[in-house]
Parts: structure tokens; C-alpha cells; sequence
């Protein structure tokens, strides 16, 4: 389970500012990749909210919303949203997209952190010192809310897709390859959102240009 260990060495460090990042939307055949930045002020904090919170891939989806929405409506809880598109994703790559949506989200945030820990091992570059950390989103508090607020964000930006283009299933799959969005590639073609670099993208769109 995560726990404050990482943000208590670096405030023991001098860094009493700690933000916690992760991402959503790596792996999706459509949709932008959302990063969010969360600092958490643990004196602040109800514990009720801090032990409620996981990586966010251990949370059922309703879960989440609840976590997601007590953290907005605590004065504990500062949170920063970044988001790359699916033009920047052709254009750098998933990385580079990815990379600049966590520098964005820390750009939303009320003020800079003394130090940004990232869920992985590619940081972004940042205004700040950067601790990257494997599995972070199971290690540190912050990442873990971090991951939430991504996920969440990253779900309704693709539910309202989904309304503007139905029949893909992107209100239930986010955007991933499940074999009912493949199935509605084969039907109804690629939308403006998916990404055109993305191999399985490019069989479709080769198929239908025979």
C-alpha cells in the first residue's frame, strides 16, 4: 500500500513541497494522454481520504470518482491537470506526449513544488528536482492520487467522446483495444481521435484504403 515514506525523506531533505505525478491513457488506440499533478498536505488531509487512497488500477471505476471527488473538495488537496492530444501523440510519440502533459499538470498547480516524484522511470522536464519511481502509484500517497485524478480526468474526457461518436464503446474501454472497439473499426472506420501512429490504427486504415 502506499504510504508518506517518499514525501517524509524529502521534506527531512529540506523539499517540503512534494507532487506526486502519473498518467492515464499510454496504452489507448484513441484519446489524449492526461497526466495530473497532486500535492497532498497531510496535516490537512482527513484520514479517511488518505487511507482511501491506491493506484488507481486497484479501484473499481466508482471508487474512484468518490476518491476523485474528495480530493477537489479538500483544502489538503492541490491538483494540477495536463493533457496531451492525439495530434502531439503523432507528432512526439506516446512518451513525448506523455512528457509534456506532466509538465503541464504541473504547471496548473497553485505554485511550484520543491519536488515532483513520477510514477516510472522518464521524467519530464520540470521546474523543479524530479525523483522518478517505479510502481509509484503502490509506494507514495501523492502518486496514487495523482493516478487517480489522471484515470478519472481521462474517463470522461473519453465518455464525452463517446457521445459524439458512438458505437466504439469508449464510455466502457477508454479508448483500448477491447474487441468491441476493434469490431467497431472495422464498421464504422477511424474517428479524428484515434491515433494514426499507432499500429493497429495503421492496419485499419491500410485496409480501408485498398
Amino acid at each position: 500500500m502506499p504510504d508518506f515514506s517518499l514525501e517524509t525523506a524529502a521534506a527531512l531533505a529540506g523539499r517540503t513541497l512534494v507532487a506526486g505525478i502519473d498518467e492515464a491513457g499510454r496504452g489507448p488506440w484513441a484519446g489524449p494522454v492526461v497526466a495530473a499533478a497532486v500535492v497532498l498536505d497531510v496535516a490537512m488531509v482527513p484520514a479517511g481520504l488518505l487511507n482511501g487512497l491506491d493506484d488507481s488500477k486497484r479501484l473499481s471505476r466508482a471508487r474512484r470518482e468518490v476518491l476523485f471527488a474528495a480530493m477537489g473538495c479538500d483544502a489538503g488537496v492541490s491538483i494540477g491537470l495536463g493533457r496531451a492530444t492525439v495530434a502531439e501523440i503523432g507528432r512526439f510519440n506516446i512518451l513525448g506526449a506523455t512528457l509534456r502533459a506532466m509538465a503541464r499538470a504541473v504547471a496548473a498547480l497553485d505554485g511550484t513544488p520543491d519536488l515532483a516524484l513520477v510514477d516510472g522511470t522518464q521524467a519530464p522536464v520540470l521546474p523543479c528536482a524530479v525523483e522518478c519511481v517505479v510502481r509509484g502509484d503502490s509506494r507514495s500517497l501523492s502518486i496514487a492520487a495523482a493516478s487517480i485524478a489522471a484515470k478519472v480526468t481521462r474517463d470522461r474526457i473519453m465518455a464525452e467522446l463517446a457521445a459524439r461518436h458512438p458505437g466504439y464503446g469508449w464510455e466502457r474501454n477508454a479508448g483500448y483495444g477491447t474487441a468491441e472497439h476493434q469490431d467497431a473499426l472495422e464498421r464504422l472506420g477511424v474517428t479524428p481521435h484515434h491515433r494514426r501512429g499507432f499500429k493497429p490504427i495503421i492496419k485499419i486504415l491500410g485496409q480501408h484504403s485498398r
